[in-house]
């Protein structure tokens, strides 16, 4: 339990410098390519924390949730990508952003038994603001980076599905919710940086 402790606090600490690649500008968005798209994911950790953690609370929920909620983000993200980029205006995104990665911490910290359809809404509402604010930023014509970035979304989610059905397996999951508390610690430390 000690081991657990130490690496969220670790976790936490090592991802506060993050916050400087909060958005807007995050590296990666010069041409807005498929490339770029692929990359940007894993450029700010208010992306990976939240995407992982889209995969981490699914697996504790089951069910519909291991494909339904990853499916409602991604779909989401490039909703809102493209309401982004027509440029109507949503206030608030960037806190949250930072939300979702808190909250989706949380849930899976708690292993908060949501409706699949309540994680289903909450989960959509984080992703279209993720997506909105890359719209919102995305210069002239930038068809390749939406695709880049949902499919590097997916990889982020089955990453967090691999590493939750894995402690499943092991029967620790217990350590699927320490790491959604060290997925809630880094947003609050993205929060206070930021």
């Amino acid at each position: 339990m000690k081991l657990v402790r130490s690496f969220a606090l670790t976790a936490a600490l090592a991802l506060a410098p993050a916050a400087a690649f909060a958005h807007p500008g995050h590296a990666g968005h010069d041409g807005f390519n498929l490339w770029a798209g692929l990359a940007h994911p894993f450029t700010g950790a208010d992306h990976m924390l939240a995407m992982i953690a889209v995969g981490l609370w699914a697996v504790l929920r089951g069910g519909k949730a291991l494909w339904a909620w990853p499916a409602a983000f991604i779909t989401a993200l490039l909703a809102g990508f493209v309401i982004g980029k027509s440029g109507f205006s949503l206030p608030r995104v960037e806190p949250a952003i930072l939300a979702s990665v808190i909250v989706l911490g949380a849930l899976t910290a708690a292993n908060a038994k949501a409706p699949t359809f309540v994680g289903l809404g909450l989960i959509a509402f984080f992703g279209a603001a993720h997506g909105y604010a890359h719209g919102e930023e995305a210069p002239g014509s930038a068809a390749g980076f939406p695709i880049g970035m949902a499919l590097a979304t997916l990889a982020l989610h089955g990453a967090g599905l691999a590493a939750g059905l894995g402690l499943q397996r092991l029967n620790k999951p217990d350590l699927i919710r320490w790491l959604g508390a060290g997925a809630a610690v880094g947003g609050l430390a993205l929060a206070v940086a930021g």
